[in-house]
This record gives C-alpha cells, structure tokens and sequence, in this order.
C-alpha cells in the first residue's frame, strides 16, 4: 500500500510543527508540504497534488474555508479542517459548504494522545476518499408504485449533507408525504445540522421527537445516540437500543422498522457513506415491495453504503443527487393519482 500524502495548513509554526510530528510519526503516512495560507496552500495543492490536506481556518491573505472552495473548484482533494478552537456547528457546515469533508478540533499548539490519534485516523479514513466534481443530469423515468406511500426514508454519512441539501432544496412545499433521515455524524452537531437544512429546505426541518406523530410535508432528522424507529399510524420512536453496525442512529434501525411496519408503503433510499449501514435492510425493504433508490457512484463521495446496496441488488433506481428531489415528487404525485 502507498503511503498517504498530506499537505499541512496551519499560520501558526508550532502548531504546524506538532500536526507534521503527529502525522509523520503515523506509519504509512507522509506530510509532503506545508503552507501558512490559503493562497499558498492553493498553489501547493495543484503543484503536488497531496492525498488528503490539514486546513486550518483562520489564516491570513485567505481563510481555509476560501482555500477550501477553490480547490474542490480546480483539483477537488479531501480536505480535513484541522480548528485551534472548538469547531461551532455553524462553521462546521460552512466548512462542508466549502468541500471540506471532515472536521477535528484540536489543542492550542501540542494535544493529548487522543487527539492525534483522531487526526490520523480521520486523515486515513479520507485518503481513501474519490472526488468527483460533475453530476448526470439525466431524468429517471419511474414507474406507478404497487400501492400508495406512506413514508419516504433516507440514509446517508460521509458526504450526506451537501446532498440532502440538494434534495431538500428542491421539493416542492405541499411534498404529501412525511421524510425520515438519517445522517451519520460527529456528536453534537446534529442540532445545528437540522437547522441549516431548514434554513434552504422547501420543507420544515426538525429533529424527530419520542412519540410524536409525523405529518406531511415535513423532515425529520434522528438525533444524537438514538435509534429512530417507525410504527403504524405514522408514530416515531426513539430508542436507546445497542448500536447497529457499530452507529447510533443507524440507517438500518430505520429502514428495518419502516419495513416491518410499512412495506410497500415505503419509498426508501441510500446516500453517499462508508461502510454497509442500511444496504442489507434497504434489499429488505425492496423484498417487501418498498420502492428503493441509491445515489450514484460518480456523484458519491465514498461508494460504501449505496455501493453494497447495488451489489445486493436491494435498489430500483440509481440516481444523482439532482434526480432525487423530481424522483421523490413524481413518485408521491403518482402514489395521489393511484
């Protein structure tokens, strides 16, 4: 195996210093350049062309986040913002609205053994990470669904929330039906994130309470550490069951009560993430008689989830992330008509 190749964004010299003793004492990565700001880091990146690059936030003549937008423009590489200060949620999300696909907070200038340890395996897990910059642009042509839908489920992780805000920003406000997600992601941030959809979405964006009754035309997101799970009569609960293929929430806690309690009266899909969370329970749901759709591996950014659902022939449609949003109301207008 090839040895990782980063580059390292940081002003400060020391801190630069430990994020280069950090990752180099890691084996089988290599810190191959530095840069002390965003312009300098543009020029380094298109010249040697790392694997992964560490972007700091604050830095003079250009901020990382610009950094980072411009170089998911010219010559996308995974980019892991590596913040001085506790990272807030919302310069989180403006971090992936820019293209970073990773965030890790860190000590002032050197860390616990905790802390490096998160940063190289968060720099490991995005090498492995493929970019593309395109999306088909190309309609599906569904069919009538065998019965009428009552629910739309969706999972997704790594690279999941520019594409949910792709989707959500396109439905049309009277969407008749109530959409259910779930989104893997650092703790603490699942708050905000149902925010920022919210502020962009057509449709009302919430994080699901225990025992509520779900409506139509609106989104609800699982919160932090509980599974969220679908009854008859449009109830959701949340739970505080073991974890799923080692998450919580996980995809497949979802999609496996939606199945039980819905089956061909769901419409159900997987979005870019690593890993196999959801792909097992989505051929489930297919068995079932559920419409079912992935997203598409030129417009993921890690073929894991969706990839082993086309590999078990668990989806229906593959789609871009555009495609999804017209899919979605083609199918619920029919599921009216029926």
């Amino acid at each position: 195996m090839s040895e990782i190749k980063v580059l390292v964004v940081d002003d400060k010299p020391s801190v630069k210093e430990w994020l280069v003793h950090v990752l180099a004492s890691s084996p089988g990565v290599s810190v191959v350049a530095t840069a002390s700001d965003g312009e300098e880091a543009i020029e380094t990146a298109m010249r040697i062309k790392p694997d992964v690059i560490t972007m700091d936030v604050h830095m003079p003549k250009m901020d990382g986040l610009a950094a980072s937008r411009k170089i998911m423009e010219i010559c996308p590489i995974p980019i892991v913002i590596v913040s001085g200060s506790a990272l807030s949620p919302d310069m989180a999300f403006m971090a992936l609205e820019a293209g970073a696909l990773a965030f890790v907070s860190r000590p002032a200038y050197s860390g616990p053994d905790a802390c490096a340890r998160e940063i190289v395996q968060t720099v490991r897990t995005m090498s492995e990470v493929r970019l593309v910059r395109r999306w088909p642009k190309t309609n599906p042509r569904p069919s009538v669904p065998a019965a009428p839908i009552e629910i739309v489920a969706i999972g997704a992780s790594t690279g999941g929330p520019l594409v949910l805000q792709t989707i959500l920003s396109a439905m049309p406000r009277n969407f008749p039906l109530p959409v259910l997600i779930v989104q893997h992601m650092a703790p603490g941030f699942v708050q905000r994130f149902a925010e920022w959809l919210n502020e962009t979405s057509a449709l009302p964006v919430s994080l699901a309470r225990n025992g509520e009754t779900l409506f139509s035309s609106r989104v609800y997101i699982a919160p932090d550490g509980r599974h969220m799970k679908m009854e008859k009569e449009c109830k959701v609960f949340l739970t505080d069951d073991e974890p799923e293929n080692g998450l919580k929430p996980s995809v497949s806690s979802l999609f496996s009560s939606v199945a039980a309690n819905y089956g061909k009266k769901a419409l159900a899909g997987l979005l870019t993430g690593m890993g196999k969370d959801g792909a097992e329970e989505l051929l489930l749901l297919k068995k079932a008689g559920a419409i079912t759709f992935v997203q598409d591996r030129e417009s993921a950014v890690v073929y894991g989830m969706a990839g082993e659902a086309v590999r078990l022939n668990a989806a229906n449609y593959v789609l871009a992330p555009e495609q999804i949003a017209p899919f979605l109301a083609c199918m619920a207008n029919k599921m009216v008509q029926t």
